[in-house]
């Protein structure tokens, strides 16, 4: 079993405090590719060790490294070869592409070349479509290939050249790709400047500028604004808006002369008054229009989704959302709603009463369980002489 380096240990360390306390887990992907940086491969001490860092179990580190196709479970060359044969790039030859490099190479999907170099794979789509057929070399594109020009690249390859990608920088090692996608940066001087956009790339951009189309107001020098500096604004707009409401018009309360000469009943819309605007009014308060008598308590933005589904729910009168749609205020039989309480200690209680799984076993998984409905089935077999069949769909049913 490899030990890993102190670099590697103290990348660790980096990489899972970027989460806060309680959210470590999620460093878990960033540390599977530094294990791969430093052994070409997730390895099974490589997942020992994501394991221990995390405070998980290897069956969940596993799981992990088995689903994603960047994760590679057996060493692989310095160089990664995939050749993209999925409907577009095979329909303009990637798999004659593939096969080409097969026989050349001297090895079939996801094997790797005697000298340790060059690893082979076909991949199901390469995301772009409009420069196939397209591979990539430790995921930097050669757009356009063919059968020569592949072979061409990766004998270079062996040979210790480094092509230049098509799109994006500078080719590198599986390895120092791997740190790269552990979040660090490329120290090769110079390494990213290198390369350029493709030409399908920039035709829609020349098409805009010559057509004039631009996304109104847009400008790629505005910062993102923070949730504290959202609501600010938001704020500021709203009091904006009330401000700009019209006041309401108040009755007068002198009689209003119509054209005859003759009064108008005071507060009617005569001839000379306008009538009166919705605002004058006041839209109708939710108790008003449903007649609830329980508080409207507006739910804040720090409350947790749980929280705010139970208080809508109305486990309890006094903390519900009032008039919630599907819901009814309960009432003691005197028309009475019952005193305010706490929704968070119904959710407390319907938390402690449905204790979640553990990594053991899934839950309802209960050995008392079993063992009761294999009794079950033996006694049912005992009583009438079913056979195995029957037992079961006995045992089942009950």
């Amino acid at each position: 079993m490899s030990v890993f380096t102190d670099e590697t240990r103290e990348r660790a360390r980096e990489i899972i405090a970027r989460y806060p306390a309680d959210r470590s887990r999620s460093a878990l992907l960033p540390l599977l590719h530094l294990v791969q940086a430093e052994e070409g491969y997730v390895s099974p001490a490589g997942v020992t060790f994501c394991a221990e860092v995390l405070g998980l179990n290897k069956a969940q580190v596993g799981a992990v490294a088995t689903f994603y196709t960047m994760y590679k479970r057996k060493p692989t060359g310095d160089f990664l070869v995939s050749v993209c044969t999925n409907t577009m790039c095979n329909v303009l030859g990637g798999q004659e592409v593939y096969d080409t490099l097969s026989e050349h190479l001297g090895v079939g999907h996801d094997e790797t070349t005697a000298d340790g170099t060059i690893t082979l794979e076909h991949a199901e789509c390469l995301a772009a479509c409009d420069y196939g057929p397209v591979m990539t070399v430790n995921y930097d594109f050669f757009d356009g290939v063919d059968a020569s020009t592949a072979v061409g690249v990766v004998d270079e390859l062996r040979a210790g050249g480094r092509p230049m990608p098509t799109r994006g920088a500078r080719l590198c090692t599986l390895k120092e790709m791997a740190v790269q996608l552990a979040g660090f940066a490329d120290e090769r001087e110079g390494a990213v400047a290198d390369g350029g956009p493709g030409e399908p790339t920039l035709r829609g951009l020349r098409l805009a500028q010559e057509h004039g189309v631009s996304v109104p107001g847009f400008d790629p020098n505005t910062p993102i604004r923070s949730k504290a500096e959202a609501d600010k604004a938001a704020a500021e707009a709203k009091a904006k808006a009330e401000a700009a409401k019209p006041a309401p018009v108040e009755a007068s309360a002198a009689p209003v002369k119509g054209g005859d000469g003759a009064s108008a009943p005071t507060g009617a819309a005569g001839v000379g008054e306008p009538a009166k605007p919705a605002e004058a009014t006041g839209p109708a308060k939710p108790a008003d229009a449903s007649g609830s008598t329980t508080r409207d308590v507006k739910a804040p933005d720090d409350k947790s989704p749980q929280v705010r589904t139970a208080e809508t729910r109305q486990p309890d009168a006094g903390t519900a959302v009032p008039d919630a749609p599907g819901t009814k205020v309960p009432t003691d039989g005197t028309g009475t709603a019952p005193e305010a309480g706490d929704a968070r200690s119904a959710e407390a209680a319907g938390v402690a009463a449905n204790a979640p799984a553990g990594d053991g076993k899934p839950a309802g998984d209960e050995a008392g369980a079993q063992e009761r409905n294999l009794t079950e089935a033996k006694a049912g077999t005992d009583a009438d002489g079913a056979g195995p069949a029957d037992a079961n769909e006995t045992g089942a049913q009950k």
